[in-house]
């Protein structure tokens, strides 16, 4: 059988999870001299709380590819095959580490996928794995699938400030709209793996309004086979009317919402909203 692996930033909901017995492998907050495994030591709550105090920023970090050795080593031992999906190599070392473990077991029947993707674009490329393992699809098959969804995720997401994704570091082509006016809210794509700039909105009540045309815009009629899902963080309300704007507008089936999680949330703060879709 197979059997699914990802890290902890496809903030997958727990039903999922345990639907198809998916292994998570976390990746690491820094707050000074202290590391924390994201979702087992550190809760959103307690994260969104300590950002808000903590004088320095946090950092992040990946897994090892020990940790993903043995997650890999369990499973096959088994008796499963493995596919892992990890968040995009170009924002973090994860790809590496998994592909390093990967190499520590050769013989094993372990694929390893670059989502070029993390947060929601993440969730639902594994979400679309499961579907397929549960179908009866091969590891081949799988593989394929998701290497062909991921040409096609579309990742559209607003911050209230630039400010994490600078000192971080992930910020990509977007630096280009650093030092703009403070009422002017980015809206930012994930493309290739990569943040780049979109559009410059001149406020946050237009946010919403915009991403939602944008959406639409990319999707055209194909809006009712469309899968979605909202990211947030600390914005549920706002991230509830999207939902409900998407779905009324495009047809498509209710958008799962996620909250976003201490290692993206490090580099893009509080007030984040966003979307990821493919057809």
């Amino acid at each position: 059988m197979i059997k699914l692996v990802t890290d902890s930033t496809a903030y997958l909901p727990e039903e999922t999870i345990r639907r198809y017995d998916i292994r998570i492998v976390p990746l690491y907050v820094h707050f000074g001299e202290q590391a924390f495994k994201e979702g087992i030591e550190l809760s959103n709550e307690e994260f969104y709380a300590r950002l808000r105090e903590a004088a320095v920023l946090p950092t992040t970090s990946q897994p090892s590819a020990g940790e993903f050795f043995q997650v890999f080593k369990e499973l096959v031992e088994a008796g499963h095959e493995v596919v892992a999906l990890t968040i995009s190599s170009r924002l973090s070392g994860t790809w590496n580490s998994a592909m390093a473990a990967r190499e520590m077991l050769p013989e094993a029947g372990i694929s390893v996928i670059d989502s070029l993707s993390t947060s929601v674009g993440l969730q639902l490329m594994v979400e679309a794995a499961a579907e397929l393992v549960a179908a009866g699809a091969t590891r081949q098959e799988v593989v394929e699938r998701i290497e062909e969804i991921k040409t096609r995720i579309y990742i559209l997401f607003a911050v209230d400030t630039l400010e994490y994704l600078a000192r971080g570091g992930r910020i990509g082509n977007a630096k280009a709209f650093l030092g703009t006016l403070l009422k002017i809210k980015p809206i930012l794509i994930l493309k290739e793996g990569v943040i780049e700039p979109l559009e410059q909105v001149r406020s946050r009540n237009k946010v919403l309004a915009r991403i939602l045309d944008l959406v639409a815009e990319h999707l055209g009629d194909r809006g009712p086979q469309a899968r979605v899902a909202v990211a947030q963080a600390l914005v549920p309300e706002e991230a509830g009317e999207l939902a409900r704007g998407l779905q009324a507008r495009l047809g498509c089936r209710q958008p799962v919402i996620a909250e976003i999680g201490p290692v993206i949330g490090t580099h893009t703060g509080p007030g984040v909203i966003g979307v990821a879709t493919y057809v």
